[in-house]
Order: structure tokens, then C-alpha cells, then sequence
């Protein structure tokens, strides 16, 4: 008859796959902007945007998407998900208080906004 062994009663095994798992341990891009949320100078620095995009990474498996202001013909931005709902991201604000916050060049407050939610931004394009 064939021996079976069980798996991991060796207390020694199981401390040497713990630190294994310890040290190989990725940290996932969500987690790293959690703990170092970056900071956009580039925002606070500029007047007169017309355009900005957030690059924003999700919490589940790290999916990358794009939230867009653009300025309408009136001098108003206009925020729109690229072919994706707002509803994903799951801010705990509307689309139109973030927009205001736009309109008001109040950048750090949108950051804010956005980052409420189930995504967090990680890069930031403006024009």
C-alpha cells in the first residue's frame, strides 16, 4: 500500500512556504496608490485646462481605465468615462458636483472625488 503524506504538518515547512510566499509577494498597483497616493503638481500649476484625463486603476486585478474632462463650448467640463458608465467607478459623489469642482478649478477636491470610489487615479494628462 502506498504511503500518503499529509501536506504541512511539518512546522518547519509551513514556516519556510510562509516566508516564501512572504517574500515573493507582489504588491498590486491598487494597493501601492493606497499607501503613496500620488500628487498631480501639474494640476495646481496650470489656469487654463481644456482638456485633463485621470488614469485610474481598479481594485479588481488592477484593470486601467479613463475618466475625461473636457471643456464644452460653454467654458463648462464635461466629465464622461470613455465608453464606460460613471456608475463603475462607484464615487460616493455625482458626476455634476464633480464637475462643478471642475469648472471651479478646484482639482484637489475632484482627486478627492474620484479616488472615493472603487478606483484610484494614477496618472494624470492635461492640456
Amino acid at each position: 500500500m502506498k504511503k500518503t503524506r499529509k501536506l504541512g504538518t511539518n512546522p518547519k515547512k509551513i514556516d519556510y512556504i510562509y516566508t516564501i510566499l512572504i517574500k515573493n509577494k507582489h504588491m498590486s498597483k491598487y494597493r501601492e496608490l493606497l499607501q503613496n497616493p500620488p500628487v498631480f503638481t501639474e494640476l495646481y500649476d496650470s489656469e487654463n485646462l481644456r482638456e485633463v484625463i485621470f488614469e485610474t486603476i481598479s481594485c479588481m486585478c488592477d484593470n486601467r481605465h479613463f475618466i475625461k474632462f473636457r471643456k464644452n463650448s460653454d467654458g463648462d467640463f464635461r466629465m464622461n468615462g470613455n465608453g464606460h458608465a460613471l456608475s463603475n467607478w462607484q464615487m460616493k459623489h455625482t458626476p455634476h458636483d464633480i464637475e462643478w469642482e471642475a469648472d471651479d478649478q478646484n482639482w484637489g477636491a475632484v482627486v478627492k472625488m474620484i479616488n472615493s470610489g472603487t478606483e484610484k487615479i494614477s496618472t494624470v494628462k492635461c492640456r
